[in-house]
C-alpha cells in the first residue's frame, strides 16, 4: 500500500461511504471531501464531515498508520490543529489532539474494493513491462483524452524551461533580447556544445553584440575567439588570419582582456554540426537580422519563424568543415529540423514568458506553432507511438517526453491523468 493510492481513493472518492464509522464506533458522513493540497500542511483543506450527526469543518490528514502522525511530529506543528479527521489505511495507535481527546480516525482498509486494489497492484507492477507501468492498458485510452492530458503536459513543461528564462532575466537585469541570445547560443550548440556555448552568453556583454552584429566578421571573431578557436599557428588562410586579427582588435576595443570560455568539442558530432558551423550560422542570423528578438516575438506561424531563422554560414564554410582543411562545396543551411528545434526549446520558453510579462496571453498562438511541428523523433516518443498513442506533432511529443520523465520513470501513475482513468475505469 502506498500513500498516494489513498490520496486518490478520497480525492474521487473511490471508497464505499454508506455506513462509515470511525475506529471509536462514531458515525461518519462525508458531506465535502475537501481540496486536494500538494503543498506543506494538511493533505485537503476544507472539508466538511458530520461525526455523530455534528457538522464540522476544517482539515483531513491521510496516513498509512495512525502512528506516523507521530512519526512525522504533526502534533508539534500548528498548521495541524484544525485536522478534523484522521484518515489512514491502518489504525495502530490512537492520536491525541491538543486537548487531551482522540483525533476521529477512519481507518479505510474496510472500505475499498478488492478490484480497485487488484487494479492498482497490476497497474504498477513493471515486472511484464519495459517501458512504463501502463504500456498494456495506455492503448485504450481515447485519443482525445490523451491529447488533452499531453497538451496539459507541454504547458507544464513549458513552465518549467521559462525558469531558466526568468533566471537568465535576472543576471541580464531584464535584457530580454540578452535572454534570447543566451537561449539561441544554447539552443545551436545542441546537447553537446550548449553548456560551453550557454557559458560564452555569460562572460560576453550583449551590448557589445548589439555593437558589432552589422559585422558578421566582427562576431565570427568574437566568437570563434571567446571560444578558443583561434589559436592555432599552422592555418594560413586569409579568412582564419582575418578572423584573428579582428578578434584581436575588439579585445583592445572592449577592454575584454582574456576572457575565456571552455573549448567546445568537434568528437561524435556530425560535421554539419560542428561547433565552426553552428556559431558561424548564428553570426549571420544576427548580423541579416536588425531586431531579432521582436521580429520573433511578432511571430505568429512556425512559417514566419522558419523565414526568420533559415541562414547559412559565411561562404568560407562552403567548402570547409574545420579551419584549413578543404572538403566538398555544400552551402551550409540550417536545417528545417534543427529550426524546429530552435523554435521548441530557445524561442517558445521566451515568448511564452515574455507575452506574460506584458500582459498578452499567447497559449493558443504557442499552440497553433507546436501544432504545425512535426513531433522530435527520440527513445521516449517512439516508444509511446510504438505503444499506439499518436504523437502528431511537437506539441504532443513534447507533453509525451515530459509525461515519461515527470511521471512514469517517477512512478506518479495516480498523479497522471492516463493512470487515474485508467484505474477509475476498473472500479
Amino acid at each position: 500500500m502506498r500513500e498516494d493510492l489513498l490520496h486518490f481513493i478520497w480525492k474521487y472518492k473511490k471508497l464505499a461511504l454508506h455506513d462509515l464509522k470511525s475506529t471509536d464506533g462514531e458515525a461518519l458522513e462525508i458531506i465535502d471531501f475537501g481540496q486536494h493540497n500538494q503543498l506543506a500542511g494538511p493533505d485537503f483543506f476544507n472539508a466538511q464531515i458530520k461525526i455523530d450527526g455534528q457538522l464540522w469543518a476544517g482539515n483531513l490528514e491521510i496516513h498509512l498508520k495512525s502512528s506516523d502522525w507521530y512519526a512525522h511530529k504533526h502534533e508539534e506543528d500548528p498548521n495541524y490543529k484544525n485536522v478534523i479527521l484522521h484518515v489512514v489505511w491502518q489504525h495502530d495507535c490512537h492520536v491525541l489532539t491538543e486537548g487531551g481527546t482522540h483525533l476521529v480516525t477512519l481507518e479505510l482498509k474496510n472500505y475499498i474494493s478488492n478490484t480497485l486494489l487488484t487494479a492498482y497492484q497490476k497497474l504498477m507492477d513493471s515486472r511484464n513491462t519495459s517501458f512504463i507501468n501502463c504500456e498494456n492498458n495506455i492503448g485504450s485510452v481515447s485519443e482525445f483524452h490523451m491529447n488533452n492530458w499531453l497538451e496539459r503536459l507541454y504547458f507544464e513543461r513549458l513552465e518549467q524551461k521559462s525558469v531558466e528564462v526568468a533566471e537568465l532575466l535576472k543576471r541580464t537585469n531584464n535584457d530580454w533580447e540578452g535572454v534570447l541570445f543566451a537561449l539561441l547560443l544554447k539552443g545551436f550548440g545542441s546537447k553537446v556544445n550548449g553548456p560551453v556555448f550557454m557559458q560564452l552568453a555569460k562572460v560576453i556583454d550583449f551590448k557589445i553584440i548589439r555593437k558589432v552584429q552589422s559585422n558578421v566578421q566582427s562576431l565570427e571573431g568574437l566568437f570563434y575567439g571567446m571560444l578558443q578557436l583561434l589559436e592555432a599557428e599552422d592555418i594560413l588562410d586569409d579568412y582564419y588570419l582575418g578572423l584573428k586579427k579582428e578578434y584581436e582588435f575588439l579585445k583592445v576595443k572592449f577592454e575584454m582582456g582574456h576572457k575565456f570560455v571552455g573549448r567546445p568539442e568537434f568528437y561524435g558530432l556530425r560535421p554539419s554540426n560542428f561547433p565552426t558551423i553552428r556559431l558561424s550560422q548564428l553570426a549571420n542570423l544576427y548580423n541579416s537580422n536588425n531586431g531579432l528578438f521582436a521580429k520573433l516575438m511578432e511571430a505568429e506561424t512556425s512559417e514566419q519563424m522558419h523565414g526568420i531563422l533559415k541562414v547559412v554560414a559565411s561562404d568560407y564554410w562552403s567548402n570547409h568543415y574545420t579551419f584549413g582543411k578543404e572538403s566538398k562545396g555544400r552551402a551550409k543551411v540550417l536545417s528545417k529540423t534543427f529550426i524546429d528545434l530552435l523554435i521548441i526549446n530557445s524561442i517558445l520558453p521566451v515568448k511564452y514568458l515574455y507575452s506574460k510579462s506584458i500582459g498578452k496571453n499567447s497559449d493558443e498562438q504557442i499552440i497553433d506553432i507546436m501544432s504545425a511541428i512535426p513531433s522530435e523523433k527520440n527513445v521516449i516518443t517512439r516508444n509511446f507511438q510504438g505503444l499506439n498513442v499518436p504523437l502528431n506533432n511537437a506539441l504532443y511529443g513534447q507533453g509525451a517526453i515530459q509525461l515519461y520523465n515527470n511521471y512514469c520513470k517517477l512512478n506518479k501513475c495516480l498523479q497522471c491523468q492516463i493512470g487515474a482513468s485508467l484505474l477509475s475505469g476498473n472500479v
